[in-house]
């Protein structure tokens, strides 16, 4: 594998020393070329290399460091390009543990009836929600280059190609990173092209392959209404924490994305009337071609027609006379297709014709589902006011039944809650949000997210103000359980929500539940959140099952270990078992999307990969752990958790250590995303948002999150518990997982280089708190492998270690860079060079972590 990729690099690499050549002379490669092949000599044992490389960082101008900094940055971009062509190719895909997900699945399941195998394909859905984060902080056109690159690469398979030299030389002389931060409607933009350019293709691809296995295995065709996929969005609808995002800036969201997906369909229907040009069709069909344009034609001119209207008023921010179902896109497919079957053109009917239907299924008439999220308080502050101004009482002060009794007699009243008056700015506004949900096409929306819900009232005020809007649909409304404790007490909480009639009656037998792993995992430390999640979600099975409601989980993943990230089919096969059976809905977040989905062919394998687990655990679900299994697990979480806050919670300097060994005070100022780093400004480290306080230490390669305490408590564990553990380890899939993250993070942690940024960058009387992470870290290594009885990380994962150490030499010079700019920055604030070349340091090492936020 690495062979081939390499040799792509080393020409890829070529044609950006050519480029920077050109354009800053030819000493340029040498200096480049130097520092890369002195970073591949550091280690431990070689530490005159660090200090020759530090020192000519320190003795260079901020001019010559961002040259290098954009060099190295724009390697690891294009050596991620190199990796994800080589991915989806027919010779790297051979070379996979999972080379055809589809067709793995098949022969492992060989032995299931179809009729099995057919009540699998019924529960499978995949939700996939996007949103944004300030991980991808590459520009969109930027992104564009390289996904051009990946895709030249494909057709050619040489990385010589003119083509390519031409993209390199643009991304060179283009800048990396925005100057401004980006709008919630700019990551808008950003998550619709991502489905113009990927998706929009992917998907009829994938459900062609999902309909040949369903052939192979049950003999049947997958119905033409048959919808596993479906795409929402967070981008311009999460207002949680983010002023920025307002009822205005949503609905002009939601106007983008029906536009978007307008021109879309208008290029497919404009394509199809030119293909459909035979004659050949039912009664039905010729009666109706009163003008003699051709049976096929007559019924798609009037939805191209009105796909053409929509685009200009949309063009204008007008949605009167719109296209504002997706019926009126599939009914004339539909009709086009039954008369293709019924006259015999059955190739024809099952090719465009059905990828057409399946997009309109898939995309509905705004490519994504709309999810709202606003944060509980807000809610209950807005319901405060209202109770207040009709003389009823202060419901913020009222007792959790007092909540619920009032909440559950309003939802049956009639008459309308909402007095006429001036609110207050932040009531407004979440009046205003519910308001537009009623005034637009119900298809538009996903579900209504509660943030750090925590109790059954927090769900009731939510239906009731959707009731005070006018919302006539039901909205489903998702609490996120978040916090360890809140996990713990999530499956009690929804008993006694679904034991309350009316609300039962309005949820119409299925019900969301967001299990939160960013800020569980912050509580708590990662092993006990992961736990908890594990165990709360096995609870709430137990609980949907006795109250006949289908569980619908959302599982809030990141890119990182730490906030859930990784495989994905490893993640999906190590589920409690029940929990798949209402679909999978899972986030999909800021550079990760990029990486899974950025082109068709990643997407395809992506799905490919999302699909098999599912049906897969859906066909043979996996063990329910043992009670020997749970106890150990209950005292490991605890012990991991214990030392995690010790660190974390009660260390006093801990915070102020954080903040000095990473860039996460940098990262707060910089234009990386829409949203602020801190949901309150004036807060701590519990309140600063679990995105940056992960990426902050990925990008020393102290990694804290993804690991503190779970080590020391497996040591702990692995004195009296060997051979159960190893039994675990081999017939889990949970635990197993959870190994191979840990595996996965151990290698990408560094504490060689986590010891640069403490030199140079933290107090003398805060260092001994890195020196004890490090040798935490550097234990808990040695732990795992004794567990894995291997002498090496990932040494059963050739792919992904040779993966990263394609990535390793180039990210060193990065993070020197990195250092030096944070100690310019904190003696001279807001120097605009220096600020740039943080965020270039920033952007070249999340590209080459990938995992990172």
């Amino acid at each position: 594998m690495l062979e081939n990729i390499q040799q792509n690099v080393r020409e890829l690499g070529t044609l950006l020393g050519q480029t920077i050549a050109d354009e800053q002379g030819a000493k340029w490669i040498d200096n480049i070329e130097e520092m890369r092949l002195s970073s591949r000599e550091i280690s431990p044992n070689n530490p005159e290399v660090i200090k020759q490389l530090q020192q000519k960082i320190a003795n260079a101008t901020e001019a010559e460091l961002l040259i290098y900094a954009r060099a190295f940055s724009q390697f690891l971009n294009l050596a991620n390009v190199a990796e994800q062509q080589y991915t989806t190719s027919p010779q790297g895909l051979d070379e996979l543990d999972l080379p055809h997900p589809l067709e793995d699945l098949s022969e492992k399941l060989s032995h299931v009836s179809p009729e099995k195998f057919q009540q699998a394909l019924d529960k499978l859905h995949i939700e996939l929600v996007l949103t944004a984060h300030p991980t991808e902080v590459n520009r969109r056109t930027f992104i564009h280059k390289y996904n051009q690159i990946a895709q030249t690469l494909d057709q050619t398979n040489d990385a010589s190609n003119p083509r390519i030299n031409e993209l390199v030389q643009q991304a060179w002389h283009t800048d990396e990173i925005r100057q401004q931060r980006p709008t919630p409607l700019n990551e808008s933009y950003w998550g619709l092209n991502t489905i113009a350019d990927s998706f929009w293709f992917a998907v009829p691809t994938f459900l062609k392959e999902l309909n040949e296995l369903s052939q192979k295995v049950t003999n049947r065709d997958l119905p033409v209404d048959y919808n596993p996929i479906t795409m929402a969005s967070w981008m311009a609808g999460d207002r949680d924490g983010n002023p920025f995002v307002t009822a205005k800036l949503s609905e002009q969201a939601l106007i983008n994305a029906r536009l978007i997906a307008a021109k879309l369909y208008l290029e497919d229907f404009e394509q199809l009337f030119l293909e459909l040009s035979m004659r050949k069709a039912t009664d039905t069909l010729l009666e109706a071609d009163t003008d003699n344009i051709g049976p096929y034609r007559c019924q798609l001119q009037s939805t191209i027609k009105l796909l053409k209207v929509s685009i200009e008023q949309l063009k204008d921010g007008e949605t009167k006379g719109v296209l504002n179902h997706s019926e009126q896109l599939r009914a004339p497919l539909i009709a086009c297709r039954d008369s293709l079957l019924a006259v015999g053109l059955d190739k024809i009917a099952n090719s465009l014709v059905l990828d057409m239907i399946r997009k309109v299924n898939c995309f509905g008439i705004s490519l994504v589902k709309l999810d709202i999220r606003q944060h509980s308080e807000r809610h209950e502050s807005a319901l405060t006011e209202i109770t207040q101004a009709l003389n009823m009482g202060d419901f913020s002060s009222w007792d959790e039944s007092t909540r619920q009794q009032f909440l559950i007699k309003e939802l049956q009243n009639p008459r309308p809650l909402l007095p006429n008056k001036t609110w207050r700015a932040d009531t407004q506004e979440v009046l205003d949000t519910f308001a537009l949900i009623a005034k637009q096409p119900a298809e538009l929306f996903g579900i209504y997210i509660i943030s750090m819900a925590s109790k059954v009232s927090d769900i009731l005020t939510v239906n009731l103000l959707l009731k005070a809007a006018g919302v006539s649909w039901k909205m489903p409304i998702a609490p996120l359980f978040e916090t360890l404790d809140d996990l713990n007490n999530a499956p009690e909480v929804m008993n006694n929500l679904l034991e309350i009639d009316s609300y039962k009656t309005y949820c119409d037998k299925q019900h969301h539940v967001m299990i939160g792993y960013s800020d569980s995992s912050k509580d708590a430390g990662v092993l006990a959140a992961t736990w908890g999640q594990y165990q709360c979600q096995e609870k709430l099975v137990e609980v949907f099952k006795a109250q006949d409601i289908v569980l619908k989980l959302f599982h809030g993943r990141g890119g990182t270990i730490g906030r859930g990230g990784g495989p994905a089919h490893a993640a999906i096969a190590s589920q409690p078992p029940g929990t798949l059976d209402g679909g999978l809905r899972v986030t999909e977040q800021g550079e990760t999307i990029r990486y899974k989905f950025g082109l068709p062919s990643l997407a395809t394998r992506s799905l490919h990969l999302y699909a098999s687990a599912i049906l897969e655990c859906l066909v043979t679900p996996p063990p329910a752990p043992k009670a020997q299994w749970r106890k150990l697990m209950d005292d490991m979480a605890e012990s991991s958790c214990a030392l995690y806050r010790s660190y974390v919670q009660t260390n006093e300097n801990f915070v102020k250590y954080f903040r000095q060994a990473t860039p996460e005070q940098e990262l707060a100022s910089l234009p990386l995303g829409s949203r602020p780093s801190k949901r309150k400004s004036d807060g701590g480290i519990e309140s600063l948002r679990a995105i940056p306080w992960i990426f902050a230490w990925s990008q020393n390669r102290l990694v804290v999150p993804s690991w503190l305490g779970l080590g020391s408590a497996i040591e702990q564990a692995y004195q009296e518990n060997k051979a159960l553990m190893h039994e675990m380890l081999a017939t889990w899939p949970y635990f197993k997982s959870r190994i191979s993250l840990t595996e996965m993070v151990y290698t990408k942690s560094d504490d060689q280089i986590a010891a640069l940024y403490d030199e140079a960058l933290v107090d003398d009387d805060l260092k001994y708190m890195g020196e004890e992470l490090r040798k935490q870290l550097s234990q808990d290594k040695k732990t795992l492998l004794n567990l894995l009885a291997q002498d090496s990380l990932l040494k059963n994962d050739q792919w992904n270690y040779n993966s990263f150490e394609l990535r390793r030499e180039y990210l060193a010079p990065l993070h020197l860079i990195q250092i030096e700019a944070l100690k310019r920055l904190r003696q001279q604030p807001e120097h605009p060079d220096n600020e740039q070349l943080l965020m270039i340091s920033m952007a070249g090492i999340a590209t080459g972590m990938r995992n990172t936020g």
